[in-house]
């Protein structure tokens, strides 16, 4: 496992990762239009060129000898929803679905809280679907606890997402 931070170079992969992940972790039965235009739109290259130039975001790509097989995105001075006292997200973490089972999901998130503790975050928060077990098992296991409940918003539509908090400083 290679890790480094991502570059302006990178902007195509991370989009390309993002709408292979998650159309496959959320989209159970069948693509639709509806789903199809949010991940279109929301996973470009140009918004990851656009995140990459913010310093609030840090984003650290796992490569291999063919290409980027995954990443972390840490968000700085992102609100938490209301009760959860931290400001800083990992905001994604995705690894293609084919490097799943190697470690890789638990080396990127070390690699995520080492950048937040970096930057004096104390706690990190994230949020992933009420229903996403394999997630919430793996977060559960990395030493986050479960603080609330939030809503996922694409257009008029809400879907329930579980907040998970980490503490970093004990």
């Amino acid at each position: 496992m290679k890790f480094r931070p991502a570059s302006r170079a990178d902007a195509s992969s991370l989009a390309a990762i993002s709408i292979e992940v998650w159309i496959g972790t959320y989209i159970r039965n069948g693509v639709n239009g509806f789903f199809a235009d949010f991940a279109l739109s929301e996973f470009t290259a140009d918004r990851f060129e656009t995140l990459l130039s913010d310093p609030r975001e840090s984003v650290i790509v796992s490569e291999n000898r063919d290409g980027i097989d995954g990443f972390v995105r840490v968000t700085q001075d992102r609100p938490a929803p209301e009760g959860v006292a931290s400001d800083t997200e990992i905001r994604t973490l995705y690894v293609q679905p084919r490097h799943h089972g190697r470690g890789l999901g638990k080396a990127l998130l070390a690699q995520g809280l080492g950048v937040a503790q970096a930057r004096g975050a104390g706690s990190v928060w994230l949020q992933t679907l009420w229903d996403n077990t394999p997630a919430l098992g793996f977060y559960r296991a990395q030493g986050f606890d479960i603080v609330g409940r939030t809503h996922f918003r694409i257009g008029d539509e809400a879907y329930p997402n579980e907040i998970l908090l980490r503490r970093l400083d004990g």
